[in-house]
């Protein structure tokens, strides 16, 4: 679903100005045309391009509010395009289920008014938002189209295939990890990379929950498809210690059909996977995760 690079999860663009321009770059190849934003939606842009500055108390009724004001926007691309750019700032982090609830109405009002195939969109990116939110965030969205529905079954086919995923891969130290030969420990596969902020921010996390339960037997596979040279000095800098591997091929990657970052998933001591984020966790949400492999 996610192929934004500097979103770092997936809003497919659609129609000419449905892309909201906030500095990100669209991986896809489609030509976008800059839109035409009124009085009302110019302001709204100006609160979106400042949420990852805002302080997480003040982003989580920043978020609130924003999903309000555009749910009461006139139907159209634009206030399609604003609520997908929410939607996907939204689960940078934990702000609060309510407040994803209000993003995800608006963004299923959004469409419902505006179906994005109306202005010449294709694929189900839009719809696929909505249903990662459904699916994963555990919010409620009614949108009986058939769009909706075959996003929802394009996510349940992906985790089956990621439920039997299996990979060796080479950290930047040289060692061979194969995800199989790693049962009867929990293991979290995160994907992510040095340009991305989220991804930053929620290192610190990770390392000191893979501090935490190592003696458990609990193991981060925290993947790259950077080049080495780019990610050894990077992770001495943050002294990370978890074993970061490389997959510059992408294979990895496109196995677990991975198209934003950073995300995460989590397997039991079975080898079942348990849980998984779209977007950046803080460590209480980590905590969760791990959870519900058993290992609280």
């Amino acid at each position: 679903m996610r192929t934004r690079a500097s979103i770092y999860r997936v809003a497919s663009v659609f129609a000419a100005g449905i892309f909201l321009l906030l500095g990100h770059t669209p991986r896809i190849a489609a030509q976008v045309q800059r839109p035409v934003w009124s009085d009302a939606e110019k302001p709204l842009i100006e609160q979106l391009n400042g949420l990852r500055s805002l302080p997480d108390d003040v982003r989580a009724t920043t978020t609130r509010r924003l999903a309000l004001q555009i749910r009461v926007l006139p139907p159209g691309p634009n206030k399609l395009s604003l609520a997908l750019d929410l939607a996907n700032l939204s689960t940078e982090g934990d702000f609060g289920h309510d407040n994803l609830q209000e993003v995800a109405t608006t963004l299923a009002d959004a469409l419902r008014e505006s179906p994005p195939e109306q202005h010449g969109g294709v694929g189900l990116g839009p719809y696929l938002e909505l249903a990662s939110l459904v699916r994963y965030e555990h919010v409620d969205a009614a949108l009986d189209t058939p769009q909706f529905a075959a996003a929802m079954a394009k996510l349940e086919a992906d985790d089956e295939r990621r439920q039997h995923a299996d990979f060796t891969l080479t950290d930047i130290e040289g060692k061979a990890w194969t995800l199989s030969a790693l049962r009867g420990k929990v293991v979290l596969v995160n994907f992510w990379a040095t340009w991305c902020p989220p991804c930053r921010k929620e290192m610190p996390d990770l390392q000191a929950l893979y501090d935490r339960f190592r003696d458990q037997g609990f193991v981060i596979l925290a993947i790259s498809d950077e080049d080495v040279a780019k990610v050894k000095p990077f992770i001495a800098q943050r002294n990370i210690s978890y074993p970061i591997l490389l997959d510059p091929g992408r294979k990895v990657n496109d196995l677990f059909v991975v198209e934003g970052i950073p995300k995460s998933f989590v397997y039991d001591r079975s080898g079942k996977l348990v849980a998984e984020s779209i977007d950046m966790r803080t460590r209480n949400q980590f905590l969760s995760m791990l959870g519900q492999a058993g290992l609280m």
